[in-house]
């Protein structure tokens, strides 16, 4: 069963038709996706780091983009936060089936990283 799309009224993201240009999929994932520090949480995630701490860490990013981040991509569906502790309060983060709808990209972005952006003899 396809999961459900948030409705325009709650969706913090415009439609397809409030977009500038061209109006297409594309452009509306990268209003999700397209902030640089985005993909590289969800790699993070996907790499099996849940804790804030280890995200930062994973990433380099500043904690403030980081957290700025993970609520953006828990408001677009990619990403759940799930409390482990009560006192104090803390969570951990999990990518959503939404999430793991983008590792086929996250891998097609390493091949072609490996490829095209690494200079020609280095570790990977």
């Amino acid at each position: 069963m396809p999961a459900e799309s948030p409705s325009p009224s709650t969706s913090p993201f415009p439609t397809l038709e409030e977009l500038p240009g061209r109006p297409c999929p594309i452009a509306a994932s990268l209003e999700v996706l397209g902030e640089r520090w985005a993909l590289l949480v969800v790699r993070e995630l996907w790499l099996g780091s849940r804790r804030f701490g280890e995200i930062v860490e994973g990433t380099g990013a500043p904690r403030d983009r980081v957290a700025a981040r993970l609520k953006l991509l828990e408001q677009a569906g990619v990403v759940e936060r799930r409390a482990y502790q009560d006192a104090p309060p803390r969570s951990d983060y999990h990518l959503t089936e939404s999430g793991r709808a983008l590792v086929p990209t996250l891998e097609s972005l390493l091949a072609w990283g490996r490829q095209y952006a690494v200079a020609p003899g280095a570790s990977v």
